[in-house]
């Protein structure tokens, strides 16, 4: 009988090892995100008329999207997210949105700053960028590799994770749930890595 139960430990212990292993693993996975691109130099203004470059992003966790005010398709279900986004991280400084217009031509700082308003948005967590519509759809394909062609209509549902050194990590649809959970995930990750 003590053979059996000796037996069983010896089991127990061998399978609770194993089990630890591959939940270290699959933590360890979840961190290695891949490195996609790096975010190059822009500068664009936003909703408080102030400049805001790819320097503004360093040193946080950044998720950024495509967007305009007048869009009636997905944009509502994206800044939807994006505003659970603003209100889950209230008061972490190390997490921002950012939300850059392709409508620039009505999207115009005062334009912004009443949308953001809309969202309740206070701060600078949350920032919907402006600018030449040249260097829109220059920081859309060749930093975060996302066409821009017949904007603003057929603009990227994407939301793309930038962490603190400008590096694209990974992207998510921005009108699944689903995904954007996956993204949560991802955005609690990298902020314990810091730790």
């Amino acid at each position: 009988m003590s053979k059996v139960i000796v037996t069983l430990l010896v089991l127990a212990v061998i399978l609770g090892s194993v089990a630890f292993l591959v939940l270290v693993q699959a933590e360890r996975s979840r961190s290695d995100l891949p490195l996609l691109g790096t975010v190059g130099d822009f500068t664009l203004t936003d909703q408080y008329g102030q400049p805001f470059t790819n320097e503004d992003m360093r040193g946080k966790l950044s998720v950024v999207e495509f967007m305009f005010t007048s869009c009636r398709g997905p944009c509502p279900i994206m800044n939807g997210y994006f505003s659970e986004l603003y209100r889950a991280y209230d008061g972490v400084e190390d997490i921002q949105l950012v939300s850059i217009t392709v409508d620039p031509t009505v999207d115009t700082v005062a334009k912004l700053a009443e949308y953001a308003a809309g969202f309740g948005v206070d701060d600078r967590r949350w920032v919907f960028l402006t600018g030449p519509l040249d260097s829109i759809v220059h920081i859309s394909e060749d930093y975060f590799k996302i066409a821009a062609d017949d904007l603003p209509g057929a603009h990227s549902t994407r939301f793309i994770l930038v962490d603190r050194d400008n590096n694209i990590r990974a992207f998510y649809s921005g009108i699944e749930e689903a995904s954007v959970n996956v993204l949560r995930s991802h955005l609690q990750t990298l902020r314990r890595d810091r730790e």
